[in-house]
């Protein structure tokens, strides 16, 4: 904050999650997945949720020849994070996209879930 009053962001704003007035950071999420042996790369974004605005939604590439569930997965991140922060939901894929600097595109990750809603929580 600067002393004449202005906020500056220094993280992107669109990485938090708003759910239930609660703020949860993606990457503290993805912190706890990538603790998991079997958790590869990981994608947390916010969907759509009717009751709290938005959801945590983990979306998870597995390693090679690892296996593990989604239940077993927002377990473990619960033992490491407070309860509210857990994914209410794990969507597993082959892969995730990046942009040509080879940074994950978390606005392509979100995008498919936020099509067609109604109103954008962000």
């Amino acid at each position: 904050m600067r002393e004449d009053g202005y906020l500056f962001l220094v993280d992107r704003k669109k990485d938090m999650i708003i759910s239930g007035g609660f703020n949860i950071y993606s990457t503290e999420v993805e912190t706890a997945l990538y603790e998991h042996p079997a958790v590869q790369e990981a994608c947390v974004v916010g969907v759509p949720d009717e009751k709290w605005g938005e959801a945590v939604k983990a979306v998870v590439v597995t390693r090679p020849g690892q296996h593990v569930g989604e239940q077993e997965l927002a377990d473990f991140c619960a033992t490491r994070l407070d309860r509210f922060k857990k994914p209410r939901s794990v969507e597993f894929v082959a892969a995730l996209p990046h942009n040509r600097n080879g940074k994950l595109d978390r606005k392509a990750v979100r995008e498919p879930y936020w099509a067609g809603a109604d109103r954008r929580v962000h």
